[in-house]
């Protein structure tokens, strides 16, 4: 081997090293600040006044449901029904026409028998670091529980002990289809390095807005 090419495997093997010890440093850093404030199981959560329901696309790319949408619609409305949380924040991106997460959990939580006067529709949910510091700024919320499945709980409850507001999570049932399971682990991992990111270098929401007031 040419010792050109022996320097440049050496720098790429070392560059390797370096990016996967920073995705493994955040996805650590985020897993440890929301240890033992996820929970599986309803009975056992405690009471919050409002849940924040992050949002999904209703269908996959090929048209087919999505059961994370689905999964998440059903977690939060058995959490209303055992009366754990008195409102729900629908928190979700409807930045094009005709494309409209929070209406569409809105009307698929009323199809579930939760009252429309619960439900608060966040139209500037486009990433969970917005849906979350929003919770906060524009709803004016200091404790809430989150819905959606772990992997993503862990990083919304680490957003929000950053921003300095209380937040558990209620686990909704990850879909156990191999390749949307590791495509969405894979994915997520990425954004945990992210959102540490955007705390390290005070990321603010796209968009905040007049206060919306909650019950």
């Amino acid at each position: 081997m040419k010792p050109r090419t022996k320097k440049a495997l050496g720098i790429l093997s070392i560059a390797v090293i370096v990016v996967l010890s920073v995705i493994l440093f955040c996805n650590v850093l985020v897993n440890r600040g929301a240890k033992g404030r996820l929970y599986d199981d309803v009975s056992k959560i405690p009471y919050r006044k409002t849940a924040v329901v992050l949002g999904t696309n209703v269908v996959t790319d090929n048209g087919s449901p999505n059961l994370y949408y689905e999964y998440r619609m059903k977690a939060a409305a058995d959490l209303y029904h055992a009366h754990k949380v008195s409102y729900i924040i629908v928190s979700g991106d409807n930045h094009k026409h005709g494309y409209n997460e929070p209406e569409c959990m809105k009307q698929s939580l009323i199809a579930l028998g939760v009252p429309d006067s619960v439900i608060f529709c966040d139209y500037a949910g486009f990433r969970t670091f917005d849906s979350m510091v929003r919770a906060k700024e524009v709803f004016g919320q200091d404790s809430v529980t989150v819905i959606s499945q772990r992997w993503h709980n862990e990083r919304a409850v680490y957003i929000a002990k950053c921003k300095d507001f209380d937040a558990i999570a209620l686990n909704a049932k990850d879909v156990d289809m191999k390749w949307y399971y590791v495509k969405s682990h894979l994915r997520e991992s990425l954004a945990k390095v992210k959102v540490v990111m955007d705390i390290l270098f005070h990321k603010k929401p796209k968009f905040l807005g007049e206060p919306v007031q909650v019950g």
